[in-house]
């Protein structure tokens, strides 16, 4: 059985505890993460995601305890990131339907998904890490989009939090155009937990203000009348698992959300949460 997790992570930055959390109760039981970003460049952590003194806007409290952000750190300063793989040269763009032989671009384009499938077989899971930065370029990423598909098809974990959640309802098959959550339970960042000011990337000066969508409807209207958005608003924590997926609210389910990653990949758990 492979022991290998995918996990893409954003070039404009993630927030520390949402990939340190899945990741030491995912190495704790045998696995290895292979990190991949949009454009190859070695992932940073939005600071505020190691800074104990931070207060969350809408929570109103410090969300980084001592021992998280050391972990931060840790991983920060550490080789592990280095040299992830690039996705624009992994996968392919589809092309447009003005490009110049466009059909046979277009057979060409499919058929290294196909291979791309085949390659897949190496990994146990996906893992999409959440923070500001997949707003950016992950959530409306093509080449995210054909992972998740492919993982999808070959029935392995989809695993994803925070803002990393908004991927899910972006992946749809190009002919069909059907959200691959539909009739499914999925978490995400609750209206309440959202900013009014302050959505900031690594990389940029530019403050974005509030988010630019509203996930909680975003995956509300993806799931349809036979599913269900939990926010779970008032609860500590979040996560929800209905297989592939398993989803994780925000930053504070990050430990649960490795909990039951690792339940669904070794014990074969396919419902929780709801």
């Amino acid at each position: 059985m492979s022991k290998t997790i995918l996990t893409i992570v954003s070039d404009y930055g993630y927030w520390g505890v949402e990939l340190t959390g899945p990741m030491v109760k995912l190495e704790a039981a045998g696995y290895t993460l292979e990190f991949a970003t949009p454009k190859g460049q070695r992932p940073v952590a939005l600071p505020p995601s190691y800074d104990t003194t931070y207060k969350d806007p809408p929570l109103g409290t410090c969300v980084t305890t001592p021992e998280d952000a050391a972990q931060v750190k840790s991983i920060m300063n550490s080789p592990k990131l280095d040299n992830p793989r690039s996705l624009n040269d992994w996968v392919p763009e589809r092309p447009y339907y003005s490009a110049p032989e466009f059909l046979r671009a277009l057979e060409a384009y499919y058929l290294r998904l196909r291979e791309i499938d085949g390659e897949l077989t190496k990994y146990a899971g996906l893992l999409l890490v959440g923070g500001s930065g997949p707003i950016v370029d992950m959530v409306n990423n093509q080449r995210v989009h054909d992972l998740i598909l492919g993982f999808h098809r070959a029935d392995k974990p989809i695993a994803a939090i925070c803002y990393g959640v908004a991927c899910l309802p972006m992946a749809r098959d190009f002919n069909e155009r059907r959200s691959l959550i539909r009739g499914k339970h999925v978490t995400g960042h609750c209206i309440e937990f959202d900013y009014h000011d302050g959505t900031g990337f690594v990389g940029t000066d530019f403050n974005m203000g509030p988010p630019p969508y509203c996930l909680e409807y975003v995956l509300s209207d993806a799931v349809g009348p036979e599913g269900q958005f939990h926010g779970n608003f008032g609860k500590p924590t979040s996560v929800i698992v209905d297989y592939p997926f398993i989803t994780a609210r925000s930053l504070q389910c990050s430990h649960e959300f490795g909990e039951q990653f690792v339940n669904v990949l070794d014990n074969g758990l396919r419902r929780y949460g709801w």
